[in-house]
């Protein structure tokens, strides 16, 4: 293997298999609701990048089912759909409450914005490590405060900044995300995204290819001829480039994005998630692997 995967990251931790159970908390999001924006970012569907999961259900109910069918050694529970942070801290505790009731959960994930992030909610989600492992997912996409205007990220590249720094000095791992192939951006856009996170020092990093889902203000400028989507051979060699260039010790917890089939525009090579890594794998070793060129 090329660069330090989740899944070797997490045997290596706890000596066996690990899950992740994708939990819709109910949450909405600022850039919906109208308090930063309406409509989201461009490539947002009505699920908040929760495509996977089974709406609807409680808290609970989504966890017991998916220990269920589980056949891990242990979970991460992982708010994930929209903006997990987004409500008064007496209603995120008891909501994260409702999933950490099995001892087989090791970890709590929660993704979130970073402008949906202050004092209080760190506090809280910090209380939460004397338990278990915790983490917080912040969607950055880009270090390029163009680039987020474009896309409708709706928050400037240093509130990202901010938030990564207050929840370390809670001691509180961050996983940051970011896309490749937004509108206008280069490889060395790519590069600058990496150097932010390699500067912060965040834990892991979750690289998403920028596909095109059905509904989104994304696949109109697609269909207008606004927005051509990367091809798998650009895709590969930006992000073998991205993770050569990211320290060694940063966990990779993805290295593409994948789209259900019922809702994929463009590309077509994003519904073969096996391929597009091998062919990053590739295109990584022909560089040296992760943090050859930190």
């Amino acid at each position: 293997m090329n660069y330090r995967n989740l899944r070797g990251y997490l045997r290596e931790k706890y000596g066996g298999r690990i899950g992740k159970i994708c939990i819709d908390g109910g949450f909405t999001c600022p850039n919906r609701d109208g308090k930063c924006g309406t409509g989201g970012c461009i490539y947002c569907t009505g699920r908040g990048s929760g495509e996977h999961i089974t709406e609807g259900l409680p808290i609970g109910e989504q966890v017991r089912a998916a220990l269920a069918r589980g056949k891990s050694d242990g979970y991460i529970a992982y708010f994930q759909n929209f903006t997990n942070t987004y409500a008064p801290p007496s209603v995120l505790k008891e909501k994260y409450d409702a999933a950490l009731t099995d001892r087989r959960i090791v970890a709590l994930a929660v993704g979130t914005r970073p402008d949906c992030i202050d004092r209080e909610i760190t506090e809280l989600i910090a209380s939460y490590k004397a338990r278990l492992d915790v983490w917080v997912e912040l969607g950055l996409q880009t270090a390029s405060d163009g680039t987020a205007r474009i896309i409708n990220r709706g928050y400037k590249t240093e509130v990202f900044t901010s938030a990564v720094r207050q929840l370390h000095s809670y001691g509180i791992p961050v996983v940051a995300h970011m896309i490749i192939g937004l509108p206008g951006e280069s490889p060395a856009d790519d590069y600058r995204t990496a150097e932010l996170f390699n500067s912060l020092g965040v834990f892991g990093v979750k690289i998403h290819s920028l596909y095109i889902p059905r509904g989104t203000e994304l696949e109109k400028m697609y269909l207008k001829g606004e927005y051509t989507p990367l091809t798998l051979d650009e895709y590969a060699s930006r992000a073998a480039g991205v993770i050569a260039r990211l320290r060694p010790d940063t966990v990779l917890h993805r290295i593409t994005g994948d789209c259900p089939s019922d809702l994929l525009v463009a590309p077509e090579w994003n519904a073969d998630k096996n391929a597009v890594i091998a062919k990053i794998n590739e295109r990584l070793s022909a560089l040296g692997g992760q943090g050859a060129l930190a």
